[in-house]
């Protein structure tokens, strides 16, 4: 083969290179053999920031409980994980969206980073797993001077720097959203780093191996207000009214940062702010900055924040249900709802008309443990009657985004599941005060939704529940209130307002005004007759109740004439062995007796037994209530041996049915 003439001999050739050369450089003539290139790293300087870390809230509030255990997790060696426990006091579930989470980390990485004791500090945003690589990606490249083209290798090589590095260093993980997202990028465990973790998750994969879940709380109540203290510091006039401020806003951080952003744009005071805030016709976001008025570097106001969380929780497996219950929870009492309200077929029915499939019971629980899992309720499997708790203002940010169709048909859904779970007899006063509270609350968000076309029956449920368990006077003041909320949505002479009116005396009788019981029902009675005539139930039960209350208050022999005409009245209407029949008969024998006829009585009640026998059977509460009136007639008719005998036989029967007796026959 011929050369050219400037080729060197051998077959050499002659590599020549002119101009600046960056980097590594290789010239080869001919290659024999094995070749090993090994490229140059850059020079790298540790002693470095690498992500942007937000800024530090203008009022920032150390709390030094929580920073005392973050410090505490980390020097153990242990990742901290910022987040929300199933820990709730005084209705504030912790751990949800804008409870500052960030700040404290934000806070713990500063001073850590002033002592002088890192070589690097890596704030990485992880709100995606491809935001996670990114910015391991370039972490890498800073710390290595290796540049790669796949981000995924990149991010490897960060966490094999991080394992073997004698370097002081911190990763701090803001806002990770999904717990999945840090598969295989978990920075490791040395005894020269640290991890820091925030989310509002609460996943059983966040509880691993040296990983310690550390509760943030909301603020404490002075340091809510010295928070609005500090943020008004410039018009300290404004912070007049900052203590109920505070609480009216639940002590929880974003949302004390935006109200005071909103009172200082507008010369608000906090009063006048709370004023507002109470007024339920205006929406939570327009008591919220502009987006471009937030403090403190937010990226959402305080409705933004937690309708993205609504949609996470919407995408857990069950999905499409956590949206629904929530729904339900923002109309109910945020210290506490009753975890089988959730699984009533009120629920279930309405969760299928949602997704437009089936959904059960079981789907339905579930779907409350992804609304747990996102921090937005808190959910305690071993509280029977106090299950649920969920931030009063994560329900009125639910509640805002309501179409008013959608409110109506979930106000009614959520009344039909507490009658549904509402106990026939209430033993559990604490269970009844609960349901009671989850009533009110309805009533007082959506009450409006729960008058048409009638008043629902978990209204009435609710006041005749306070006098059942010894609250006469305020079951009394509860049908006064009742009675005008009835007048004003149905008009007075709807059945429903007639029956707040019968509820209304029964009670104001109970709690010690049995003349003004009868003269009310006396006044009920004329209109109940005008409206629904005679021979209606309503007017029958009417009757009844005025008959029974003149009785009471001191004419006995009024009260016995009044039950005669009832009785041939309900006879005629409803037949002899009707169950209203057998209770007429029951207060005629009763007022005969206490008008000066023992005798009479005892007779009437014999009578009464047999047919309560064969019409109820012998273990009826009717029947053996008959038995002890009958007793106690017998001896005042002059035979106390009889009443004894009968006594004896009825309590052993009572107990074996009803449990010990506690009190004496009533009348009927």
């Amino acid at each position: 083969m011929s050369r050219r003439p400037d080729q060197p001999p051998h077959g050499d050739i002659a590599n020549h290179v002119t101009g600046g050369v960056s980097g590594s450089l290789v010239q080869t003539g001919a290659i024999h053999g094995d070749v090993h290139f090994h490229q140059q790293s850059r020079p790298v300087a540790l002693l470095r920031r690498a992500g942007v870390a937000p800024q530090r809230a203008a009022a920032f509030q150390n709390r030094s409980g929580t920073s005392r255990l973050l410090a505490q997790a980390l020097g153990r060696g242990d990742t901290a994980v910022l987040t929300g426990q199933p820990r709730v006091h005084t209705g504030v579930v912790s751990g949800l969206g804008g409870i500052g989470k960030t700040q404290i980390a934000l806070d713990y990485a500063e001073q850590l980073w002033a002592s002088g004791e890192l070589g690097l500090w890596a704030w990485v945003t992880a709100s995606s797993r491809e935001a996670i690589v990114s910015s391991y990606a370039q972490v890498a490249v800073d710390v290595t001077g290796v540049e790669d083209s796949n981000p995924e290798q990149s991010a490897r090589r960060l966490l094999e720097w991080l394992a073997a590095t004698s370097t002081r260093w911190l990763i701090v993980l803001d806002d990770v959203q999904n717990p999945a997202d840090l598969r295989g990028l978990w920075p490791p465990a040395t005894t020269s780093g640290q991890v820091v973790v925030t989310t509002r998750r609460r996943d059983a994969a966040l509880r691993g191996h040296g990983r310690c879940l550390i509760n943030v709380d909301v603020f404490t109540q002075p340091e809510a207000e010295a928070y609005l203290h500090a943020a008004l510091a410039d018009q300290p006039h404004l912070a007049v009214g900052a203590a109920e401020l505070a609480t009216e806003l639940g002590c929880l951080p974003l949302a004390l940062a935006q109200a005071g952003a909103y009172m200082l744009d507008r010369g608000l005071s906090c009063t006048d702010y709370r004023a507002r805030w109470t007024d339920r016709r205006r929406s939570l976001a327009s008591l919220l900055p502009e987006p471009d008025g937030l403090p403190d570097e937010h990226r959402a106001t305080v409705a933004t924040t937690w309708s993205l969380s609504i949609e996470q929780a919407n995408r857990l497996e069950p999905s499409g249900i956590a949206g629904t219950l929530l729904e339900v929870a923002s109309l109910l009492n945020p210290n506490g709802i009753p975890a089988n309200l959730f699984t009533t077929p009120a629920i279930t029915d309405l969760l299928t008309a949602a997704r437009g499939r089936e959904v059960d019971a079981e789907e339905a629980f579930d779907g409350l443990w992804c609304l747990h899992r996102l921090n937005l309720i808190t959910l305690d499997a071993s509280s029977v009657s106090r299950a649920v708790r969920v931030h009063a203002l994560v329900q009125r940010a639910t509640r805002d985004a309501l179409p008013v169709p959608q409110l109506s048909a979930v106000a009614r859904t959520a009344a039909n599941a507490l009658e549904r779970i509402w106990p026939k007899i209430g033993r559990d006063t604490a269970l009844e005060q609960l349901l009671r509270a989850n009533t009110d609350s309805l009533a007082d968000i959506a009450g409006e939704n729960l008058w048409a076309p009638r008043g629902h029956p978990v209204l009435f449920q609710a006041g005749n529940s306070l006098g059942e368990t010894g609250l006469v006077a305020e079951a009394r003041d509860y049908f006064r209130q009742l009675h005008t909320t009835a007048t004003q949505q149905l008009g007075p002479d709807h059945p429903d307002t007639l029956t707040t009116r019968d509820s209304l005396a029964r009670w104001q009788g109970e709690a010690g005004d049995p003349a003004g019981a009868a003269a009310a029902l006396e006044e009920v009675l004329a209109d109940r007759l005008r409206v629904l005539g005679p021979d209606h139930p309503d007017t029958l039960n009417a009757r009844d109740s005025l008959a029974r209350w003149r009785g009471w208050a001191g004419d006995p022999i009024g009260a016995a004439a009044a039950f005669e005409e009832l009785v041939a009245d309900r006879l005629r209407v409803l037949g002899p062995d009707h169950p209203e029949i057998l209770i007429a008969r029951g207060n005629l024998a009763y007022w005969r007796g206490e008008a000066g006829d023992p005798a009479g009585a005892a007779a009437a009640f014999e009578e009464l037994i047999a047919d309560r026998l064969r019409v109820l059977g012998p273990d009826h509460p009717e029947t053996l209530n008959a038995r002890g009136n009958l007793a106690r007639w017998r001896g005042e008719a002059g035979d106390p041996a009889g009443a004894v005998t009968a006594f004896e036989e009825l309590i052993a029967d009572h107990s074996r049915v009803l449990g010990p007796v506690s009190k004496s026959p009533r009348a009927g």
